[in-house]
């Protein structure tokens, strides 16, 4: 221990600066590696989950690009039984105003023959009774 003692008493301030110094740079250094040794792991485990959750996604993606197409397919079959339900309805529109005028007057003028003939008739019954 005297030894040690007498090392410590010959060393200057600045000598047990740079010792000081040099081991917290070690030491430094050894967390620094400490701390990459965790990131390395950490990016390897982010890069098995990322590979994992691509061979997961890949044919979801596929399945849902098919059904978007399915869907469009569908679509454009009811945007055509939209239209043929449109014409329909306006043929039939058009086919009642036309068989309204067509048979209004007609009706109109049978009722009314139908109404002058009755009255003919009553009055030629009061006429020969």
């Amino acid at each position: 221990m005297t030894g040690t003692v007498s090392v410590l008493a010959e060393m200057s301030a600045s000598d047990l600066t740079v010792i000081v110094v040099t081991l917290l740079s070690v030491l430094s250094v050894l967390a620094l590696l400490v701390m990459l040794q965790c990131v390395w792991r950490t990016l390897q485990a982010l890069r098995a989950l990322l590979t994992e959750l691509h061979e997961q996604a890949t044919p979801l993606v596929t399945q849902l690009a098919a059904a978007v197409g399915e869907a469009g397919v569908e679509l454009d079959r009811v945007d055509q039984l939209i239209g043929s339900a449109e014409s329909i309805s306006a043929t039939m529109d058009a086919t009642s105003r036309l068989a309204y005028k067509a048979l209004s007057a007609p009706m109109i003028k049978t009722v009314a023959l139908a109404s002058g003939t009755s009255k003919a008739a009553k009055r030629l019954r009061k006429a020969r009774d």
